[in-house]
């Protein structure tokens, strides 16, 4: 039998809350016992009974998301007392007070006002009246101090043999952390005895790491999570791809199969803006761009081929090196090459062979760095080759601007965080150059001997002030620089955003007039083309008699102007024999005239004198 009890309450009592009271335990159901049973028990002989002495436990994980407190205080004032009345007497406050509440207007007064007040507390709980909404603008007076930067910190690799410091990440939450990939890309060069771990380093202790982590392969690419600060992820040299937690130490949670991982080192491993925070993506030289769930890392969620013929053939495509994504553009990113060209991509295109959306040729060698301007996010830098040369999305043909070819090879580069105007770029002499072009185009603004080896990798602090450079001895340098460098100036968006907008204007000018040359020299050797397809069934004979006509034609021309020349030689001679025969003429018929006078002047003064 079933024992059911049905509650009833009305419809109108929906939702309304339970009140509990205290009352005395009542028997719903009361079952007797039967003695006719008894005959029936069996008593088991022997019983085996087991107890466990340990407490359960169990284990919870909470992800929060960072919150940031700051305390403010409010100090009031008291006011709005007549001028007669002092505030700090107490008997003419009191005597204002009740002659004031005794006014006829004086209810309907704070009704009014009441409500005022209330909208007010309202709209200052929701807004916050001091906040600075665009703090940016207001830029701090910096001083004419010349540019400059001073070592704080120098990292070296612990291990007897020596490593290349690959790539560098920023704690997202404190920049007293700093994860650090060491692995040796030289070919064959790897020593027996080479170590395959990678540190996490705490800058206030930087004698000995934090953390080891211990891939299964060296890692040439780690990526701290924005989302969870104790995660990782990194790229290993076999084309793995694993993820670290640093409260579970230093060995991988989990790392990818090799038969669905890269086939190269992986160059680039960068998180992706998800709701769970655990979706990233990968690229390698092997010429693909996998997109993983680190929760289940036995197979890529998405894949694509590098091949610009778009064809999809992994034979044709061309391997990364570098890879990179601007988080306020989630379905765009960039791929750098081995071939110094650049791939953009759309990650959510229908199909494959439009997810390359078009591609830009400006290195001569590997694309070693790839990144978009933080404030104008449609400009983008590439290192490669000698040279760094900024970008315009707007124009494939040829980069906007470009700085001068070193003599030594550039290795990384980076925009600064906190200026449109400044960037970074290492060389493999060493140097650490930074640029202002705002300031100065033609050489950086200032460089710097970080030390005697190549420089081989580059990060910014979010905050702009302090710079790691990683050398190809693993030595990792960090540099604070001048405050002229890293505090937003006066205008400097507006001038860089004018300068940006007028290189691209001439470089679509440049585009255009280069298109309507090729255009023109490709009908002219269309229409020569098509000329010798004609020309060529004629007959020789005719091609000779024509050639001889042509031939007497010119000659007989020839003849022609050089008789009217001849004749108009003559005819300008005779013009001129004429016109001296009428002058000699007009002379002779003007003597006799002077003769006449002269004695008609004589005759004249003989007569004066008769008299």
């Amino acid at each position: 039998m079933e024992i059911i009890y049905v509650y009833t309450r009305k419809r109108s009592e929906f939702g309304r809350p339970c009140s509990f009271s205290d009352r005395p335990a009542m028997v719903n159901v009361d079952i007797p016992p039967d003695p006719s049973m008894a005959s029936n028990f069996i008593l088991r002989n022997p019983v085996d009974s087991s107890v466990q002495h340990t407490n359960d436990m169990s284990e919870h994980e909470v992800n929060t998301e960072r919150v940031e407190v700051e305390s403010r205080g409010v100090n009031h004032v008291e006011g709005g007392w007549p001028k007669d009345i002092n505030p700090q007497e107490m008997e003419q406050t009191i005597r204002f007070r009740k002659k004031v509440e005794k006014d006829e207007h004086y209810i309907n007064t704070i009704v009014h006002l009441g409500t005022l007040m209330e909208h007010c507390v309202k709209q200052n709980n929701a807004i916050n009246i001091y906040e600075e909404y665009f703090g940016e603008e207001e830029t701090a007076e910096v001083e004419d101090e010349p540019p400059s930067a001073k070592t704080i910190n120098v990292i070296r690799d612990p291990n007897v043999t020596k490593r290349t410091a690959t790539h560098l990440s920023w704690h997202p939450d404190t920049c007293r952390k700093l994860a650090v990939a060491y692995s040796s890309l030289e070919f064959q060069q790897n020593a027996k005895d080479m170590s395959f771990d990678s540190y996490i380093w705490d800058l206030e202790n930087s004698n000995k790491p934090e953390l080891i982590l211990k891939p299964s392969s060296p890692l040439v690419s780690l990526e701290y999570n924005p989302k969870d600060s104790h995660v990782l992820v990194g790229g290993c040299y076999n084309g793995q791809m694993a993820y670290w937690d640093t409260r579970k130490g230093g060995l991988p949670v989990e790392v990818s199969t090799v038969e669905v991982s890269h086939r190269d080192p992986v160059y680039g491993a960068i998180w992706l803006q998800s709701k769970t925070g655990t979706e990233c993506f990968s690229a390698s030289t092997d010429g693909q761009v996998l997109w993983w769930d680190i929760r289940k890392l036995s197979e890529p969620t998405e894949s694509l081929v590098l091949d610009i013929t778009r064809k999809g053939l992994l034979e044709n495509a061309l391997g990364a090196i570098t890879l990179e994504f601007e988080p306020t553009m989630p379905t765009k990113f960039m791929v750098g090459t081995e071939q110094g060209i650049i791939i953009a991509c759309n990650r959510k295109a229908k199909t494959p062979s439009e997810k390359i959306t078009s591609t830009y040729s400006g290195h001569i060698g590997p694309v070693y760095a790839l990144a978009r301007n933080p404030f104008y996010p449609k400009v983008f830098l590439t290192v490669g080759d000698w040279t760094a040369r900024i970008w315009s999305e707007e124009t494939k043909e040829s980069s906007i601007m470009w700085t001068k070819c070193h003599l030594s090879y550039l290795t990384d580069g980076c925009w600064s965080t906190v200026r449109p105007s400044v960037f970074f770029t290492t060389r493999s002499d060493g140097t650490l150059d930074i640029w202002d072009f705002l300031f100065k185009q033609n050489d950086p603004s200032l460089s710097l001997k970080v030390c005697n080896e190549p420089l081989s990798s580059l990060r910014l602090q979010d905050n702009g002030c302090i710079i790691g450079c990683g050398s190809k001895l693993g030595t990792v340098t960090l540099l604070e620089i001048s405050s002229g460098l890293c505090t937003l100036q006066r205008n400097e968006k507006t001038l860089a955003t004018a300068m940006f907008e007028r290189e691209t204007k001439r470089e679509k000018i440049l585009e255009a007039r280069h298109k309507e040359m090729r255009l023109k020299e490709r009908a002219r050797s269309e229409g020569q083309a098509t000329e010798v397809e004609e020309t060529l069934p004629e007959d020789p004979q005719e091609v000779l008699d024509r050639t001889r006509q042509e031939f007497f034609e010119v000659i007989e021309a020839e003849m022609q102007r050089r008789t009217w020349a001849e004749a108009r030689s003559l005819l300008s001679k005779v013009k001129d024999h004429v016109a001296d025969e009428v002058a000699a003429q007009e002379e002779e018929s003007q003597l006799p005239k002077d003769k006449e006078e002269e004695e008609e002047e004589k005759e004249e003064k003989d007569a004066t004198k008769e008299p």
